[in-house]
């Protein structure tokens, strides 16, 4: 958490601030207050996650210099937006920065190209860092550009907003709930070319959200937001392991591992993802990729059993050896939180109180979890 007294950021761009972005602003409303102090990779996906009212949309709001702070300091990867001690502000026009709303806001007398064209003639060409044929293949819409808007799907008009929000090159890209407004068949949609996004581009993306599904899919970094202030930010698959944040205590809580494709089974249909730094594989039922290819998997707490000693025969494939960390209470009376140390990787299960007494559960404990079904998620 932040306070008046905390040092500001020098202005130096060299080093590590060159490749972050360090972001400290003081607002008040009535009944509200947002402080916040915060250093971000600057690269990938960093989400913003919490309760509706602990401030994700008024952080993004003084990023894009559409709200002014008391107190501010930005800056971007080594470029100073802001600095209110200094008296330095850019406004949000010479901000380079996108922003994608939870409704795209198209024009609507201009058809698809048009409307792509109209991001990109904000740039001059020498400064372009995204074409629009890069947008157009990366958001699958080259059999859209001739239609108007009022001829999209939702999920279509969300990837045409947020393909001219890249036209414009930003060096920062703001995401608020961009997949709020549409149905899970439309989020299902649109998520694959989120995950494009990030693996394709170098942006930095700043992405608001409510859903776990799209935590787990797309963070890279995690900020925990809760009345203003930050909770907790740190790497994703850390962040959701920690036993002491309110994330982990739910029914979707899980670790998140990117592990790697050690092989394939055709006749069963069966792919062997191994564990970092590990000998140790999961078996998940999903058709082939390729081997040696990195991929993300969630395994939820929920899915995850233990027994003191491996089970002879069992329906369950993946059987793997662990060792007991901590226990806390879960949301319920009736369950607990184990987490685990699986060789290095990080692993929850969520069990009841009577199977943690029966099992005598303590820290160092050396036990085998029952992998009920692995999550490929990207």
């Amino acid at each position: 958490m932040s306070n008046s007294s905390t040092a500001w950021p020098a202005t130096d761009v060299a080093g590590a601030s060159a490749q972050q972005i360090q972001a400290r602003f003081c607002l008040s409303y009535p009944g509200f207050a947002l402080d916040v102090d915060l250093q971000l990779p600057g690269r990938g996906v960093t989400v913003l996650l919490g309760d509706s009212g602990s401030g994700k949309t008024s952080l993004l709001r003084c990023i894009a210099g559409l709200e002014r702070a008391e107190e501010g300091y930005l800056q971007v990867n080594g470029q100073l937006w802001q600095d209110s001690r200094a008296g330095h502000y850019l406004p949000t026009h010479r901000r380079a920065l996108g922003y994608v709303f939870q409704e795209a806001s198209l024009f609507a007398h201009l058809d698809v190209r048009a409307n792509l064209e109209f991001g990109l003639k904000r740039i001059a060409p020498a400064a372009r860092r995204v074409e629009l044929a890069q947008a157009v293949e990366l958001l699958g819409i080259e059999h859209l550009l001739e239609r108007l808007p009022t001829r999209l799907s939702g999920g279509e008009r969300q990837r045409v907003g947020i393909a001219r929000a890249l036209l414009t090159s930003p060096q920062l890209l703001l995401m608020d709930e961009p997949l709020a407004a549409l149905d899970p068949k439309r989020k299902g949609e649109i998520l694959p070319y989120l995950e494009r996004l990030h693996g394709e581009l170098e942006i930095p993306i700043l992405y608001v959200s409510h859903s776990p599904d799209e935590v787990a899919r797309l963070a890279d970094h995690l900020v925990l937001m809760e009345q203003g202030r930050v909770l907790a930010s740190g790497p994703i698959g850390a962040m959701l392991s920690r036993l002491d944040l309110p994330i982990a205590l739910g029914e979707d809580a899980g670790a998140l591992v990117e592990g790697e494709v050690s092989g394939f089974d055709p006749a069963y249909q069966l792919l062997s993802l191994r564990f970092p730094g590990s000998a140790l594989c999961v078996q998940v039922a999903h058709s082939q990729v390729e081997v040696g290819k990195t991929v993300r998997f969630k395994v939820q707490a929920r899915d995850v059993s233990l027994a003191l000693a491996r089970p002879a025969h069992s329906s369950i494939v993946n059987v793997l050896p662990v060792t007991v960390g901590a226990v806390v209470p879960a949301d319920n009376g009736a369950h607990v939180l184990v987490s685990l140390d699986m060789q290095g990787s990080a692993l929850l299960a969520r069990i009841t109180r009577y199977s943690h007494d029966q099992l005598g559960l303590h820290a160092g404990q050396q036990l085998w979890a029952q992998i009920k079904s692995v999550a490929l998620l990207a």
